[in-house]
């Protein structure tokens, strides 16, 4: 196996559902070594698939992805929550050696990760 690089900073590829965001992930999380983080607050919920553009089975088996399906719709879910989650996420992908490649539109999510 090929030495993987060093951990770079956080990228974020971020804009509105349905503009190409999920193939073009993937062929950048494959070229870094990279493991997809997702940065929306309609994905995160269980259930909620129409209209909500989550990668399918195959796109998530190709690409390990996270914080897709974590939450119930009737459980509060809000963006310290993702805040924390992700953090925690991209310690343990981290500690894993692989980059991290956030995907989303919910700029407030990022925001609470990102600035806290």
């Amino acid at each position: 196996m090929p030495p993987r690089p060093a951990p770079f900073p956080l990228v974020a590829l971020v804009g509105p559902t349905a503009v190409g965001k999920t193939a073009l992930s993937l062929r950048l999380a494959r070229e870094l070594h990279a493991e997809i983080v997702s940065v929306d607050s309609v994905q995160v919920y269980r259930g909620l698939d129409v209209g909500s553009a989550k990668p399918t089975a195959a796109e998530r088996a190709e690409v390990p992805h996270h914080l897709i399906d974590v939450a119930d719709p009737d459980e509060p879910f809000d963006a310290a929550d993702f805040a924390r989650r992700a953090a925690g996420v991209i310690r343990a992908v981290r500690a894993r050696g692989r980059n991290v490649l956030l995907v989303g539109g919910t700029g407030l999510y990022l925001r609470a990760l990102l600035r806290g």
